[in-house]
């Protein structure tokens, strides 16, 4: 059995081959290129003989499957007894996803594999950019990158993409990066970094995807317009200011070290109760005002209750944010199969319904916490008493625990008014008020109506009127106190008509 000795030819300027590079390559008879695209090739040794598996490209239907079958015909050409000679652009490891194959499939069968380092895309690049890679530089796959929904980047931090190779390609990178970064954040694309073909050009995100007007950049000077290709390279630069959930968390961090704030060192789970309610309260109420500059800055004040609450478990060796994050991670994945699993609502394979995912949350729910004696038990107890009757009232619902139409509700509501107005004494008429609460909460639920932002809107008008009233009366130098219901119901008219 021979060898697998996997060549890195530099990031395509061949004056940056690497001397054991060449020595090998000069001294074998053939060599296995992953891609005769790259300019490096037309400079090896004139006597070596080259195949390549560029063909490979064009039969299969996704990336995977090119490198899958590239990795399983290198190991094949490694069991012969003169091995082979596998040579991909820049370094073996740095974004070569066919060599992690080659390393993983050659290990168990015994094939040994020497891997012979190159120049990668990444150094030319940094000179190209003048940047230094320890500021915290961030190496990503473009292909891999457009196939998230959310890019896996620390905006305070510096980013490369490389081999975007494609318009198509950085559309779909384009897309991913805007649910970060601003439509008009400032990228640079680097085409052939560190040769004579280098070329820079700096625009907008939203750009990214037109038609590429380099400028001169490198020692080859002035060059004609090109488009996007495998040798080019997307810069995205950092935000100045700290904008990324770990900048964040160094800040929190910081705030309750010993170099911090007193006042935030003291504090513990119990004495943030109030304030993680606070929050939560006021970031609803941006919510029911449609007030979506109120709803940004009360989403982080929220945020930095949470911060704080895992900084202080953090310090006392209870849990750390991964542990947070990881949790619901898992959670979401688990409790959603019909998105991560492949669940579907019948055997013709068609899609679940909303109502149907809500059951199958429920019963994944109830499986996944055993130990609960009802499906109720999750329902926080410190809900507001309206939202709890509405939680409950939904959760019964999703077993079938239901009336069969709106009809039933309304009578149970009739039902409850003549309850009430029958009871005699105070606990009776307690009793009965809350069951009459009750049945219009899931009155609410059937007119899907959430019955606590209903209320806090109706509270926000009664107060908004009843200002009105005052004001008007103040404005006539009169004391509401001493004005009749009558002179009052004409006022509060008034206000619901200056509306």
């Amino acid at each position: 059995m021979g060898t697998i000795t996997i060549v890195g030819l530099g990031p395509g300027d061949p004056g940056h081959l690497t001397r054991d590079a060449w020595e090998i390559l000069q001294a074998g008879p053939e060599v296995w290129l992953r891609t005769e695209r790259h300019p490096t090739v037309d400079s090896l040794p004139e006597d070596l003989s080259i195949h390549a598996f560029d063909h490979l490209y064009e039969e299969a239907e996704d990336f995977s499957q090119v490198y899958e079958a590239i990795a399983d015909r290198v190991l094949e050409l490694g069991r012969r007894p003169e091995g082979v000679i596998y040579a991909v652009p820049g370094h073996p490891l740095v974004g070569e996803s066919t060599v992690s194959a080659v390393l993983s499939s050659a290990e168990p069968v015994g094939v040994p594999v020497h891997v012979v380092e190159g120049l990668s895309f990444v150094e030319p690049t940094l000179t190209a950019l003048r940047l230094d890679a320890l500021d915290g530089l961030q190496v990503f796959d473009a292909i891999e990158l457009a196939s998230r929904h959310h890019p896996p980047i620390m905006p305070d931090v510096p980013a490369l993409l490389g081999q975007l190779y494609s318009r198509s390609l950085a559309s779909a990178v384009k897309l991913t990066l805007m649910n970060e970064y601003p439509d008009d954040h400032e990228v640079v694309l680097v085409q052939a970094a560190g040769t004579y073909d280098q070329r820079v050009v700096r625009r907008l995100l939203f750009q990214l995807d037109r038609q590429n007007d380099w400028r001169a950049g490198g020692p080859g000077g002035l060059r004609a317009a090109a488009d996007l290709s495998h040798l080019t390279t997307l810069y995205v630069p950092p935000f100045r200011d700290v904008v990324s959930f770990e900048g964040l968390q160094e800040t929190v961090a910081h705030l309750r070290s010993p170099e911090g704030c007193p006042w935030d060192r003291e504090q513990t789970h119990e004495s943030l109760r109030a304030g993680l309610l606070e929050e939560a309260y006021e970031s609803v109420m941006a919510i029911d005002q449609g007030d979506l500059k109120g709803l940004r800055e009360e989403l982080g004040d929220l945020l930095l209750q949470i911060l704080l609450q895992t900084q202080i478990a953090t310090e006392r060796g209870a849990f750390k944010m991964p542990d947070v994050i990881g949790g619901i991670d898992a959670k979401l994945k688990y409790r959603h199969p019909h998105v991560w699993g492949g669940t579907v609502a019948d055997d013709a394979g068609s899609k679940l319904s909303p109502d149907e995912v809500l059951h199958n949350w429920e019963e994944l729910k109830r499986h996944e916490k055993e130990e609960r004696d009802s499906m109720l038990d999750g329902v926080p107890v410190a809900l507001p008493a309206l939202q709890q009757a509405h939680t409950y009232g939904e959760r019964v619902a999703r077993v079938g625990f239901d009336w069969p139409d709106v009809t039933g509700v309304v009578a149970k509501v009739e039902e409850e008014m003549a309850e009430l107005e029958a009871a005699v004494t105070e606990e009776g008429r307690e009793a009965e008020l809350g069951d009459l609460l009750f049945a219009v909460a899931n009155w609410a639920r059937w007119l899907d109506v959430d019955p606590e932002t209903a209320l806090r809107k109706a509270n926000a008008r009664f107060a908004r009127r009843f200002g009105h009233l005052e004001a008007e009366a103040q404005e006539r130098g009169l004391d509401i106190a001493a004005l009749s219901i009558d002179e009052l119901e004409a006022f509060w008219q008034a206000a619901k008509e200056s509306e």
